[in-house]
C-alpha cells in the first residue's frame, strides 16, 4: 500500500466522521437533513469551535427544530436557549435571528426543500454556491461547509475541496488537488475524507499519528 493511502486510512480510521453525524444529522437527499446540514454550516461559520457548533445543532434539534417551518415558528427566545445549552454563546443573538430569516427564506423560496436548490443549480457548481450564499449567516465560508459534507449525497458536487482541506492535506503530505484526493478513496468516503483533513488543518497536533501511520 502507498504513503498516500497508508494516511488516508488512518485519517478516515482517527478523524473520518462527517460534521453532520456529530451533530446528529442522518444525512440524505432529503429536506429534513438537508435543511439540517444549512443550521449546521450556519453555525460552524461563525468564530467558535467546531465542538461547539455541533453541540448546539443537537441542542435545537433535540427542541424539535428540524425542519425550516418549525425553525421559522419558533419563539425567539427559545432559539437563543437552545444555542445556549450548546454553549453557542457569544453570537447566539445574531445566530437566532440569522436562523430565523433562513428557515423563511428556505420555505418561501424553495419550499422546505432543497433539493430545489440542487436542482435549479443543474450541476452548476458555482450556481450553487450562489445560490448558497443567498441564505443569511451562509458566505462563502458557510457554503463550503455545506458542500464538503453534502457532497456525500449530491453525487455531482464531489469531489469538492476548498482551502481547509487543501491545507489539511498539505499537514500531512497528501495532494491537495481535489481529483488527486479523489483518486485515493472510494466515492462515497471522500467527504468523509475532507471533514477528516479539516479537523487536521484545525488542530495541527493531529497531523502527527496521521504522518507516522504504517
Amino acid at each position: 500500500m502507498s504513503a498516500d493511502r497508508v494516511r488516508v486510512r488512518a485519517l478516515l480510521d482517527r478523524h473520518g466522521r462527517l460534521y453532520a453525524e456529530e451533530a446528529g444529522i442522518r444525512l440524505a437527499d432529503a429536506p429534513g437533513p438537508l435543511y439540517q446540514l444549512l443550521v449546521l454550516a450556519t453555525l460552524l461559520s461563525t468564530r467558535i469551535r467546531a465542538g461547539v457548533a455541533t453541540a448546539a445543532a443537537r441542542e435545537l434539534f433535540a427542541a424539535g427544530l428540524r425542519t425550516p417551518k418549525d425553525m421559522a415558528a419558533a419563539r425567539r427566545p427559545d432559539l437563543i436557549a437552545a444555542l445556549g445549552r450548546g454553549h453557542y454563546r457569544r453570537y447566539d443573538e445574531r445566530t437566532a435571528t440569522m436562523l430565523a430569516e433562513e428557515a423563511r427564506l428556505c420555505l418561501d423560496r424553495w419550499r422546505g426543500d432543497l433539493r430545489r436548490l440542487h436542482a435549479e443549480a443543474a450541476g452548476d457548481l458555482s450556481r450553487t454556491r450562489k445560490l448558497l450564499t443567498e441564505f443569511p449567516g451562509i458566505g462563502p465560508t458557510g457554503a463550503d461547509i455545506y458542500l464538503r459534507e453534502a457532497q456525500a449525497v449530491w453525487d455531482d458536487v464531489r469531489p469538492y475541496a476548498d482551502r481547509r482541506v487543501a491545507a489539511g492535506a498539505d499537514r500531512v503530505g497528501l495532494p491537495s488537488a481535489p481529483d488527486a484526493l479523489a483518486g485515493l478513496v472510494p466515492g462515497r468516503d471522500f467527504a468523509r475524507l475532507t471533514a477528516a483533513l479539516v479537523r487536521v488543518a484545525l488542530d495541527p497536533d493531529s497531523a502527527g499519528d496521521v504522518v507516522a501511520a504504517r
